[in-house]
């Protein structure tokens, strides 16, 4: 499944690469990838773009500065969740949507909170492969992925020095794609390490995890510190999950149809 790619610029210059699928007019679900993934890896792939419009919904999903088809500084200081939120923002104003459904996993997870804590044009949110780590550290769980053996692992030019088995998966991942590695590990460096207002998301809320997914931890606490949160198990790991039939069916039938 394709679309024509569009970009928009950032309020600090950086082009955000998006497309959009589906219907012209109704209310947009807006996904956003994990960390060194992108719409294609993480969306398009999987299926939940094909999914969500064979249930008649607008799907808009964007490209993460360093990531796909954005641009891609090598400078710590263009990154991190917080930074990713405002280019969500930036796009919902591009969009010119009064309401959006917003959808993120791992990285982009943390960036969805961020975003609808913010925004009251969010008025569903999916958030996937995170856990309690986001209420006890801001974010991903650093505590199962190190921020610094990460970074290691995507600048090293000898991938036999890497020893973290997740940062090598995340190494070979960005191998396997051609990602740029001095972008991502610039986003590695810049991972979010503040409290998220959660009592400011008000909205209905899905947490969605694999089972066995140790970068998502007790999703369980973390769905119950949410006003209106509920959670959704499926199986498999943190890269499994995503290909679980049950993960992109959880998230049809949360967003459900684009009626107000």
């Amino acid at each position: 499944m394709s679309a024509t790619p569009t970009s928009f610029r950032s309020d600090d210059g950086v082009w955000i690469a998006y497309r959009c699928w589906g219907a012209d007019d109704g209310i947009p679900v807006v996904l956003h990838h994990g960390f060194g993934a992108g719409a294609d890896l993480d969306w398009v792939g999987i299926g939940v773009v094909g999914a969500l419009t064979a249930a008649g919904r607008r799907v808009v999903a964007l490209d993460a500065r360093g990531h796909g088809g954005s641009d891609k500084p090598h400078d710590p200081a263009r990154y991190g969740e917080p930074r990713m939120a405002q280019d969500v923002v930036a796009l919902l104003d591009v969009l010119d949507a009064p309401d959006v459904d917003l959808v993120g996993y791992s990285m982009g997870a943390v960036v969805a909170l961020l975003t609808a804590a913010r925004d009251r044009r969010v008025r569903r949110l999916v958030v996937g492969g995170i856990g309690v780590a986001a209420l006890e550290l801001g974010g991903v769980d650093t505590r199962a992925l190190d921020p610094d053996a990460l970074t290691h692992a995507l600048l090293t030019d000898d991938p036999a020095s890497i020893s973290d088995a997740g940062a090598a998966a995340f190494r070979g991942l960005a191998d396997s794609t051609g990602a740029d590695r001095l972008a991502l590990a610039a986003q590695a460096s810049a991972v979010h390490r503040g409290q998220i207002p959660f009592a400011e998301i008000t909205v209905p809320t899905l947490v969605l995890a694999g089972r066995d997914d140790p970068l998502a931890p007790r999703p369980e606490t973390l769905a119950a510190a949410l006003p209106a949160g509920s959670l959704r198990l499926v199986d498999g790991d943190h890269g499994a999950a995503l290909h679980d039939a049950g993960f992109r069916e959880a998230i049809v039938a949360f967003v459900g149809d684009d009626a107000a």
